[in-house]
């Protein structure tokens, strides 16, 4: 046995405990969160409602100061404005979000023109407007599309078993893996999109694939040890996470829209959380489970 067997076998449950903080922490978190905001998300004109304003330049500009503009000109506090990056990280323009009902599409750009002292267009300038109401429809299908693809992948891992408490534990890390994700989407203060959404949702296949890869060999495959069958599962998705965190990094950096950097970075964030899951979470709680599985059998 060597010395890193050895290590686990006696300590995989103090393991344990580091998802579990974690766990805890982000739940006290998003109590006061909710408390404080009404909501468990931050959430961009694309799903509470507002103007998206899109703006492109041939130079730079301060978008703070552009902020700080728009709030004065238009008397309100609920305005976001971030920088649109190119290839070389060149600014090539900026998004200006307006949740507001009090001011429409005519006015945000009679105001952008009065900053930025020139003339927008089509060419130069792209705006969508989304009603209140229909924002909120957004979220809310949004919201019960997560819910029933999380029921259904539940439903799917529980047949392929056959067995409660392995399905269980499989359940529970990709449920901590979605929480923690949108936990740390909260705490760097990103507004979700649509797209956030679209993120989360594939980030639920991805977070199952490692957890069925473990559970599978652990429980079905029999030639080894259970250390050896984890740490071939350990080894095959380490690689598989490693490539898809590369691949999707690399894809943050290079992309022009705001939508696939969105995406991309809810699946960079969900993809590390997931090791966490599945290498402390899962393993560990299997590993006691076959443990206590042996035990009972003699």
């Amino acid at each position: 046995m060597s010395k890193i067997e050895e290590f686990y076998e006696k300590r995989y449950k103090i393991l344990l405990v580091i998802p579990i903080i974690m766990f805890i922490l982000g739940i006290l978190f998003m109590i006061n969160f909710y408390s404080e905001n009404g909501d468990i998300m931050y959430k961009d004109v694309s799903l509470k409602g507002g103007i998206s304003a899109t703006v492109y330049l041939d130079k730079e500009v301060n978008i703070n100061e552009i902020a700080e503009s728009l709030k004065n000109e238009l008397s309100i506090n609920e305005v976001l404005v971030r920088s649109i990056e190119g290839i070389e990280n060149e600014q090539s323009g900026f998004v200006v979000e307006v949740g507001s009902d009090k001011v429409d599409d005519v006015i945000l750009q009679n105001k952008l023109e009065k900053i930025l002292n020139i003339k927008l267009n089509d060419e130069n300038y792209f705006v969508q407007v989304t009603g209140s109401s229909l924002g909120g429809g957004f979220y809310s299908q949004m919201i019960k599309a997560m819910i029933f693809a999380f029921i259904f992948m539940a439903v799917v891992v529980f047949i392929t078993f056959r067995s409660f408490l392995p399905s269980l534990y499989v359940v529970l890390s990709a449920f901590f893996d979605i929480f923690m994700t949108l936990v740390v989407l909260n705490i760097l203060g990103i507004e979700v999109s649509t797209a956030g959404i679209t993120g989360l949702l594939l980030l639920i296949g991805y977070s199952v694939d490692t957890d069925i890869l473990l559970t599978t060999r652990v429980l079905k495959r029999q030639e080894g040890t259970i250390w050896n069958r984890m740490t071939s599962s350990l080894k095959t998705g380490l690689t598989m996470t490693t490539t898809a965190v590369v691949a999707v990094t690399v894809g943050y950096f290079l992309a022009k829209s705001g939508v696939l950097k969105e995406v991309f970075l809810v699946i960079i964030i969900g993809l590390l959380i997931d090791l966490i899951a599945t290498y402390l979470m899962n393993a560990s709680l299997l590993k006691w489970y076959v443990n206590k599985k042996e035990i009972k059998n003699g």
